[in-house]
């Protein structure tokens, strides 16, 4: 590997099957994959997150992942940690010769590495981070499948116990305000807990902030680009293999070396 080649970033709003396309890419030209996802990094919030760890392998090989369980619920984790550990990460990968597959919905996060964020602290220190170059696909599907995917996941995601979860992480001693302040899955099943919703309300209000949310991913993906990043957006309904024929055509368009 070059090092002087891009990263490859996989992007898009959730549902859209993200995780396994990066894992595959991973697979296939060597790589290890980063994690851009903001809730992701705490462990024990597994279900509500979807880290679904169980992808990351691919033809029975384990595809080896950063940036996912490095910090307990309830800590303040911020863009800017999250940015300085991707760094190190991705210049550990490098240096071992390895590929960078950036993968996540966290627009923010994602925004945080690809543009080199310059961050002000307090005593007037100034963190100046480099941008990091990379060929970008996007993820995206008609928005009624969409919409199907996330009312279902949302089911499968109760039904492998994500109320259980939420109660744990209360249990241990966590504010409820904390795993609130964390959104979606994780605000509303706190507040079920905690009584302030019934049952069947909880699960319609997440099911329609899922939605929303998902939209204000796009839009901050379409934000993107109009500030100069070049996606190429795939189509998450085409068939596996057509799928991955158009994704490494425009890897190797946007300058990654096929091996």
């Amino acid at each position: 590997m070059n090092d002087n080649e891009p990263i490859i970033t996989v992007l898009g709003p959730t549902a859209t099957g993200k995780t396994g396309v990066a894992v595959r890419i991973a697979a296939e030209l060597g790589g290890e994959i980063v994690s851009a996802d903001s809730r992701q990094v705490f462990r024990r919030m597994d279900i509500g997150s979807g880290k679904d760890l169980s992808e990351y392998q691919y033809n029975g090989n384990p595809i080896p992942y950063h940036l996912i369980d490095v910090e307990e619920p309830g800590v303040r984790y911020n863009v800017y940690r999250y940015q300085q550990e991707a760094f190190k990460a991705i210049e550990d990968i490098r240096n071992r010769g390895k590929r960078v597959v950036l993968c996540g919905g966290s627009g923010l996060y994602i925004d945080a590495v690809l543009q080199g964020y310059r961050f002000q602290f307090q005593e007037d220190a100034q963190i100046v981070s480099d941008p990091v170059p990379s060929a970008i696909i996007g993820l995206r599907g008609e928005r009624d499948h969409i919409r199907e995917r996330i009312t279902k996941r949302l089911q499968a995601r109760l039904q492998e116990g994500m109320v259980d979860e939420v109660k744990a992480l209360l249990d241990e001693g966590i504010p409820p305000e904390r795993l609130i302040r964390y959104g979606l899955e994780y605000k509303f099943v706190t507040l079920y807990l905690i009584g302030e919703l019934h049952y069947g309300d909880m699960v319609s209000l997440l099911n329609t902030a899922i939605h929303q949310f998902s939209k204000r991913q796009m839009t901050w993906f379409r934000r993107m680009e109009r500030m100069g990043f070049y996606i190429r957006w795939v189509d998450a309904d085409l068939p596996e293999e057509e799928k991955f024929r158009k994704i490494y055509q425009y890897l190797q368009e946007d300058g990654i070396e096929m091996d």
